[in-house]
């Protein structure tokens, strides 16, 4: 699932002390011959709140079903995200079908200023002070999406570091 991210680190969820949060759940309906079948869809983001998170998605004709298939799901897809004191590195951009998230570090005590799904990835991965904007699709399967791909784009000094080939004060210097 995420192998365009170089850096992507996969998680095993045996350990773990995950929670998660319900983003959203749909209506869906299938028109057939002999009227409307209606089910559910439903999008769960799981995490550690100490930089491991995970998104699922989970379909059934009741509610609870689909909530937890979304989150068996979610479990098999958890990452590893790199903090720096309860914030991110660095500022980065994502995007996902129609939608775009910026997220950029803030400074202590700021808080979480994100709204809707990208709040609830955000609170999963453990980000105490960060600053965000969603634009474009406000669709919760795309911001989701789109909130991972800026995540996963995100580099800690030491993996640049290596990936240079330079010491961590090089990095910092020039």
């Amino acid at each position: 699932m995420y192998q365009k991210y170089k850096n992507a680190e996969t998680v095993k969820p045996g350990g773990l002390d995950l929670k998660d949060r319900l983003v959203g759940i749909q209506r869906v309906t299938k028109v057939t011959k002999g009227g409307r079948a209606f089910g559910f869809s439903a999008i769960v983001v799981v995490g550690d709140e100490s930089g491991v998170v995970g998104h699922g998605l989970g379909k059934s004709k009741e509610v609870a079903t689909a909530i937890a298939k979304s989150i068996e799901d979610a479990k098999k897809n958890l990452i590893r995200i790199p903090l720096n004191k309860g914030t991110l590195p660095h500022e980065q951009k994502g995007k996902y079908g129609g939608a775009r998230v910026y997220i950029q570090p803030a400074s202590h005590g700021t808080g979480v200023i994100a709204g809707g799904a990208v709040r609830a990835v955000l609170e999963a991965v453990g980000v105490q002070d960060v600053l965000s904007k969603s634009q474009g699709s406000s669709n919760p399967h795309n911001v989701v999406k789109a909130t991972f791909d800026a995540l996963l784009q995100l580099r800690d000094a030491r993996t640049v570091a290596g990936q240079r080939g330079v010491s961590l004060e090089k990095v910092f210097k020039g």
